[in-house]
């Protein structure tokens, strides 16, 4: 037990930064100020955990109970904020990359943790999906625009591959780390894939 809360708490933490300095560079490219930078700094790395937390009871969320949250979540954004020029020279394949990571990091915390609290295989997978996506809804929603996952090609469906590769792992008797190795690598490449390659999920040609 003390391991998987060790890799929850890692992945957490380093997805929080990912994303983040994610929500960061999202906020300037909208041309908002300081303060608006911090509050979508803090939305998209800690959205989805909160999310999470509140529907399997692991209350109260992480993102209020442990100050290394939104401490980390507001100096990531600073930073980010202060050194501009440098993160908007970061290339696009670079900024998919670093998302597909933040993905699969949350991914993997959301689908290990939601066991811990009871909860079953299928949703648990579910729960590392809304902790992947979570923060990038309200991103998307606080800058007025429709939400990646709905127009993205493969993106909640990485999430949920890479908590069901976790899950199904963890069933076959794989270490928790092992099983977060493997769920997290599925996600992110699976997502880098998709933007690569153009995969798209089906879609009803003409309505």
């Amino acid at each position: 037990m003390k391991k998987i809360e060790t890799i929850v708490l890692v992945a957490d933490l380093a997805g929080t930064a990912v994303f983040a300095a994610e929500g960061a560079i999202s906020a300037m490219q909208g041309g908002l100020d300081l303060l608006g930078v911090m509050v979508l700094s803090f939305a998209v790395a800690l959205g989805g955990g909160v999310i999470r937390d509140l529907l399997i009871g692991a209350t109260p969320p992480n993102a209020v109970r442990d100050w290394r949250y939104p401490a980390l979540a507001f100096l990531t954004g600073l930073l980010t904020f202060i050194f501009h020029s440098e993160a908007r020279t970061l290339s696009a394949p670079l900024l998919m990359a670093l998302d597909a990571a933040g993905l699969a990091l949350f991914a993997v915390a959301g689908a290990q943790k939601a066991p811990s609290y009871g909860i079953g295989p299928f949703i648990s997978t579910l729960m590392g999906t809304i902790t992947g996506v979570g923060g990038g809804v309200v991103r998307d929603i606080l800058l007025a625009r429709v939400p990646m996952i709905l127009v993205a090609d493969i993106y909640a469906s990485a999430a949920f591959a890479g908590g069901v590769v976790l899950v199904v792992s963890r069933r076959f008797g794989l270490s928790p780390m092992a099983a977060a190795l493997l769920g997290g690598g599925a996600c992110f490449i699976l997502r880098v894939a998709s933007v690569t390659y153009g995969w798209q999920l089906p879609k009803v040609a003409h309505w």
